[in-house]
């Protein structure tokens, strides 16, 4: 019985049973997990005003390969009197399987020459507040360069390997202690972070 809906690469409608659902979702946190841990080479990585940022082709490169078939629409502009340019953009991407998208909005500083009311270069700033749009879009939808924008989080999720090697730990123990450890690791109870101590305290009440 299909309890989901998604659009695949070409539009067309898509059920989902809640197996193959859970597989997907499975597949975009591990894509996201990966896109989020690439290191950043340093040659792209500058500062202004001692904030780090990333250039605008490098995130495209890496959206280019880990998403393929992003598109960026412009859905409104906006003009702060004559002081900033406003840009409301939406980010669409092919994730593992179904189409996504989100909103993003950047502003841009219109700038002046010295002294007078006269702009120094107004195609640049509205350019500059569509490049700064997308690749916040970037950064927060798809991870691209987690590690220069500090969004990255620790991943405590046990790997396949871990959860089977404790949960035969735990087998050996009895047939209470397994259904225990099974349910601790599904409610992350058990995680990276305390993984070792649950295993040697196993190993030990196996003996």
């Amino acid at each position: 019985m299909s309890n989901s809906i998604e659009n695949n690469k070409n539009g067309e409608l898509v059920s989902y049973d809640k197996k193959e659902l859970a597989a997907v979702r499975k597949a975009i946190t591990d894509k996201h997990k990966l896109v989020s841990s690439l290191k950043t080479p340093s040659p792209y990585i500058k500062k202004r005003q001692g904030m780090e940022y990333v250039e605008y082709s490098y995130m495209r490169e890496i959206a280019d390969k880990q998403f393929p078939g992003w598109s960026w629409t412009i859905e409104k502009t906006e003009v702060l009197g004559s002081e900033a340019y406003v840009v409301h953009g939406r980010l669409k991407w092919f994730d593992e399987g179904i189409w996504r998208q989100g909103d993003m909005c950047a502003a841009h500083r219109i700038q002046k020459k010295r002294g007078i009311d006269e702009f120094v270069d107004i195609g640049n700033d509205v350019k500059a507040a569509n490049t700064d749009c997308i690749k916040k879009a970037f950064n927060m939808y798809m991870n691209i360069c987690d590690d220069v924008y500090r969004n990255q989080v620790e991943d405590f999720e046990l790997s396949d390997e871990q959860k089977d090697e404790i949960v035969e730990a735990a087998a050996l123990v009895n047939e209470s202690r397994l259904q225990e450890i099974t349910e601790l690791i599904k409610d992350q109870v058990i995680h990276n972070g305390n993984y070792k101590s649950s295993l040697a305290k196993l190993q030990r009440e196996a003996k």
